[in-house]
């Protein structure tokens, strides 16, 4: 995943920001050959901002 509007160097000091960040970044804008881990989707679901029908949509799985 690539992203040029965002300093990843200082996100990434925060895990769970990054984390939080990153998983919003792999749902609304594509996954490419990554898959999203089960248990950090669970993790972080509650402070997700994501499209509400994705989110409805992923709440199925989760």
């Amino acid at each position: 995943m690539k992203n040029w509007s965002t300093d990843i160097s200082e996100l990434q000091k925060d895990k769970e920001k990054f984390s939080a960040w990153r998983l919003e970044q792999l749902i609304n804008f594509g996954l490419g050959e990554e898959k999203i881990d089960l248990d950090e989707l669970r993790k972080h679901w509650d402070m997700l901002s994501i499209d509400p029908f994705k989110k409805k949509f992923l709440s199925l799985f989760v």
